[in-house]
C-alpha cells in the first residue's frame, strides 16, 4: 500500500464499486489507494477509505448504507489497522 500512495495520482488506481461488492461482505472495511468510481452497484454496507471519490461513488456508497472515509480518518478511526482490506 505503502508503494501505490507513494506513485503520482495519474499512477495510482481506481477501483469501480462493482469491484468493491464483488471482494467484500457486509460491514467490511475497505482501504482503496486511488479513487473510488461509480461504475456498478453496490449491494451491502461497506466503510470504504480512499484518497478520492467520485460523486456518484459516494451517493450509491451511502444509499447501500456505507460509509465514506479518507485515509486519514480511517488512521483515526483505527490506528492498529486491524480487519481492513486492501483493494488495489
Amino acid at each position: 500500500m505503502a508503494n501505490t500512495l507513494a506513485k503520482p495520482r495519474n499512477r495510482r488506481a481506481s477501483i469501480n464499486l462493482s469491484q468493491i461488492n464483488r471482494h467484500t461482505e457486509k460491514d467490511q472495511v475497505v482501504a482503496v489507494g486511488g479513487k473510488v468510481l461509480g461504475a456498478g452497484t453496490i449491494r451491502h454496507p461497506v466503510t470504504v477509505a480512499a484518497f478520492e471519490f467520485s460523486v456518484t461513488a459516494e451517493k450509491k456508497i451511502k444509499i447501500a448504507k456505507g460509509r465514506c472515509l479518507t485515509l486519514p480518518e480511517l488512521v483515526k478511526e483505527n490506528p492498529t489497522g486491524s480487519n481492513i482490506k486492501v483493494i488495489r
